[in-house]
């Protein structure tokens, strides 16, 4: 089961987190951070406090939330955060990745953006981000978003700090399409929502019975790691 975060109580969100690592640190405020603000600058209770606001746990009635959690019988196991693009600030403000070689208008409110990927160990290898990340087409899609985005990795022989992002298989899996590769590692994936979505299990331009060359399903999650990885800030 997927639900939007706001449908979740907060105590299963920070479950999901976990009580200790990176996944704790960032409480999903890397693409959030204010001009001058890091990890080291302020203490990890902050950014869940802003989490909890940004998702509206366990308010059901709320009429706007961050993301999706994911639930394994009644076991919360994933996080996806999802999101117009304009919400995350420092995706805005400080990464290249997103726009490179790219026209885009970066306060384009309709665009909307997955950022985060996390499954908790335990729990990988189960198809549960490409669970996440079809279940964020539809959140976007029913919340008025023309489009959707996703900035994955290409490879899994990365960092985990690089592996939040998903992984290029995953998006595919949802019918997402490669635009652009801003880097050796790095691709944004993008699903304009008029299109429909591919069949379920292929991705596409595979015929079914064929193997996707990337898996990558539940790959490592990001590892909270203060700075950004090498290929993701704005030249200076």
């Amino acid at each position: 089961m997927i639900v939007p975060a706001n449908e979740a109580r907060w105590e299963d969100l920070q479950t999901v987190f976990g009580t200790r690592g990176t996944a704790r640190v960032c409480q999903c405020q890397r693409y959030k951070l204010r001009p001058g603000e890091s990890f080291a600058s302020s203490p990890a209770e902050e950014r869940a406090l802003r989490l909890r606001g940004q998702t509206d746990a366990g308010h059901p009635e709320a009429t706007t939330t961050s993301g999706l959690v994911a639930y394994v019988g009644d076991e919360p196991v994933g996080w996806c955060a999802c999101e117009p693009r304009p919400a995350y600030a420092g995706l805005v403000r400080t990464f290249r990745v997103p726009w490179q070689g790219r026209t885009e208008d970066r306060g384009d409110a309709g665009v909307w953006a997955v950022t985060c990927v996390f499954v908790r160990a335990g729990f990988r290898r189960r198809g549960l981000s490409r669970a996440l990340v079809r279940s964020a087409v539809d959140f976007a899609r029913e919340r008025g978003a023309r489009a959707i985005e996703g900035y994955p990795m290409t490879t899994t022989n990365a960092i985990e700090e690089e592996l939040h992002v998903g992984t290029r298989a995953t998006f595919a899996a949802a019918g997402f399409h490669e635009v652009s590769a801003p880097t050796l590692r790095r691709v944004v994936m993008r699903l304009d929502l008029a299109e429909p979505g591919p069949e379920p299990g292929l991705e596409p331009g595979l015929e079914p019975g064929t193997a996707s060359a990337h898996d990558g399903r539940d790959a490592p999650a990001y590892d909270g790691r203060d700075a950004p990885a090498r290929d993701e800030r704005e030249p200076s």
